[in-house]
């Protein structure tokens, strides 16, 4: 983990305009050593400028504790360390000062301005020192040693720390930039994990909701059907043996026909969640491999799933159970894609089933339209012979069938609607893009 650049500015603990102890340690050391400096370099300055020498070393100890503003004040000290460069005095102030002063996020007109004054000033004090010396026959060397003393005094001095401070403040602007690159990144990278997280809980609550439609088309309708069947079986066992032998056999196929598509169901989850271990070992990859082929290859142990070719031994199934089911079909049937085929029987189904449960006994009118660029079907049922034979058979109901049909046809693009009819039945309507 990086270092936030929250947690770079908490870390300040110095006194005043210092950010940390050891940099304000550091310029109090500084301060103290240039203040020392300057105070024994006020002695020849009270000498000759004719003051007396306590004043001399007093003016040069406070001068030189200048020095201990510098990083709040840069350009103040700079200015007092060219003001007193006549006096021959604060060179350390001066050379600190130079390089602060260039570390500093200031304009660069500043900093070079300023860096010309101080190195003017210095070159015209060493000239001028260096040639009276040398009038006063201190030094024994040629002229052409006035020049280069001054050239090379002024440019040891200012040059240096100048170059050096450049290249601390920028390299502490480097720094700062990649530090805050690091933060944003990782401010980034954790907007991504939460939204990678939210991302993952949406397609695991998809999926769950996939499959939980797949089991619920899968089972409910025939186990319905067997309910139905096991309800007429009890009412006709002692009156019609031979019809109820016929029920039980139905209920009994009914039944082996739900088991078998539960276990192909089951199936597939179960491959699907091997298979995406094996490759990920990520949870949610499992649930998301096992829903797709819930969704799509629930029932392909036999080859393919639920089709409209199945559609009259969907309703020869209820009519055999005692609904009075009337099938219309329009236009010229054909074949359809997968997913289309597989969505148009599941609505028929639930609905059917849904007629079974709450209009038991009712006419049930199936209606089929295979349009240009659509298909378009219609299950409507009459009102109950009678209020209390809506749940005769004691079929429970989740609320969850108009549900998942809605969700399946929306899912491909088409319509549904579904509501109860001026007559007192109930119809569903569901119009699919053929395409």
């Amino acid at each position: 983990m990086t270092t936030t650049g929250e947690d770079h500015v908490t870390a300040r603990g110095g006194p005043w305009w210092w950010e940390r102890r050891r940099g304000a340690v550091l310029d109090v050391s500084l301060a103290a050593v240039s203040a020392v400096e300057c105070a024994v370099e006020g002695v020849p300055f009270a000498w000759d400028a004719g003051i007396p020498v306590p004043a001399g070393v007093l003016f040069g100890f406070l001068t030189g504790a200048v020095l201990l503003v510098r990083r709040k004040w840069p350009i103040a000290v700079v200015l007092v360390a060219i003001a007193i460069t006549p006096a021959q005095m604060g060179f350390l102030m001066g050379i600190v000062g130079l390089y602060t002063l260039a570390a500093c996020e200031l304009p660069r007109r500043i900093i070079g301005s300023l860096a010309g004054m101080s190195l003017l000033g210095t070159l015209i004090v060493t000239f001028v020192r260096v040639r009276q010396d040398m009038a006063r026959g201190e030094l024994g060397i040629g002229d052409w040693f006035v020049p280069f003393a001054a050239v090379t005094t002024s440019l040891g001095l200012t040059a240096p720390p100048v170059l050096l401070g450049l290249y601390v403040g920028a390299r502490r602007r480097l720094m700062e930039s990649l530090r805050e690159r690091a933060d944003d990144l990782e401010r980034e990278l954790q907007l991504l994990a939460e939204r990678a997280e939210e991302r993952a809980e949406w397609a695991r609550n998809e999926e769950r909701t996939r499959i939980a439609r797949e089991m619920h088309d899968v089972v409910a309708h025939r186990v319905s059907l067997m309910v139905v069947h096991a309800a007429a079986l009890q009412a006709v066992a002692r009156k019609d043996p031979e019809k109820a032998v016929r029920n039980a056999a139905l209920v009994g196929d009914m039944g082996r026909q739900a088991l078998t598509e539960l276990r192909e169901m089951l199936g597939v989850l179960r491959s699907g969640g091997e298979v995406s271990r094996e490759r990920a070992g990520v949870p949610l990859a499992a649930v998301g491999a096992a829903a797709a082929a819930a969704a799509s290859r629930a029932a392909e142990a036999d080859g393919e799933g639920p089709s409209l070719a199945e559609l009259d031994e969907l309703v020869g199934q209820s009519a055999a159970a005692g609904m009075v089911v009337d099938l219309s079909v329009q236009g010229e049937a054909r074949s359809y894609a997968a997913a289309v085929e597989q969505t148009a029987f599941r609505v028929v189904q639930e609905a059917l089933t849904n007629a079974h449960k709450h209009a038991s006994g009712a006419k049930t009118y199936v209606r089929l339209a295979h349009r240009v660029s659509e298909i378009a079907m219609q299950v409507e049922n009459d009102p109950p012979p009678e209020p209390a034979s809506a749940s005769a058979a004691g079929l429970p109901s989740g609320g969850n069938g108009l549900v998942g049909m809605k969700e399946r046809v929306s899912a491909l693009g088409g319509v549904f609607v579904s509501g109860p009819t001026d007559a007192g039945g109930f119809r569903v309507s569901a119009v699919i893009p053929a395409s």
